[in-house]
């Protein structure tokens, strides 16, 4: 079976994925930023831990949801 039979096209399109993203996202910023918040106890650092970390997450969620939505295996 060759690489390319493994992979289907996307279910959702790249909008979607995004506007997904950035949702599932936001929610994960404000947590973040709680979370940080009770550890650290100071607002503005909460919030650079919160938005860093979210940035990185962000782009690294997006990239699994696509690599996710092109593999045919248990679809």
């Amino acid at each position: 079976m060759s690489i390319r039979s493994r992979f289907r096209a996307p279910l959702q399109a790249r909008r979607r994925a995004v506007v997904k993203t950035a949702c599932y996202r936001l929610v994960m910023v404000l947590v973040s930023v709680a979370v940080a918040f009770l550890v650290v106890g100071d607002v503005s650092q909460a919030l650079s831990i919160g938005l860093a970390t979210n940035v990185v997450k962000t782009a690294t969620y997006y990239g699994y949801e696509r690599v996710w939505d092109r593999i045919a295996w248990g679809v």
